[in-house]
């Protein structure tokens, strides 16, 4: 007998995490504390290696993904394409690499968060249509 109420869902296209928001502020905060860090901390390497799979789980991917879906709504021969294909593979090579548990490999990581939400806001600046003020006359 079958009990179970729940369905699986495949999205391999990611449509349905284009429509809900990021919950960018617990991942901007966490940045923000590992670039300001000037030297060796007291934390353990596997401290580091967790803060650096928090910083580059599923999130980053989906912010990602974002920046590629953002990009890929730009006129081919914008400059805002071109800049958000070289993040992008910058990120995919960043991510490729094996996690190391020092302060470098963490801030490495925390400077491709911030590029990608970057890229991302500029791209979306940029798909938004402006607001034209109201004239007065």
């Amino acid at each position: 007998m079958h009990t179970s109420s729940h369905t699986v869902l495949y999205d391999l296209d990611g449509l349905i995490e284009a429509g809900l928001p990021l919950d960018r502020e617990p991942y901007e905060c966490l940045v923000t504390a590992v670039l300001a860090w000037t030297g060796e901390d007291t934390l353990t390497t596997r401290d580091l290696e967790q803060i650096a799979l928090q910083l580059t789980g599923g999130h980053v991917r989906v912010v990602a993904s974002d920046v590629r879906r953002r990009a890929d709504q730009s006129p081919k021969d914008s400059g805002l394409k071109a800049l958000a294909d070289v993040v992008l593979r910058e990120a995919e090579g960043r991510l490729s690499t094996t996690i190391e548990g020092t302060v470098h490999c963490v801030q490495n990581r925390g400077r491709l968060v911030r590029a990608l939400y970057e890229r991302l806001d500029r791209l979306e600046a940029a798909l938004t249509p402006e607001r034209v003020a109201p004239s007065s006359g």
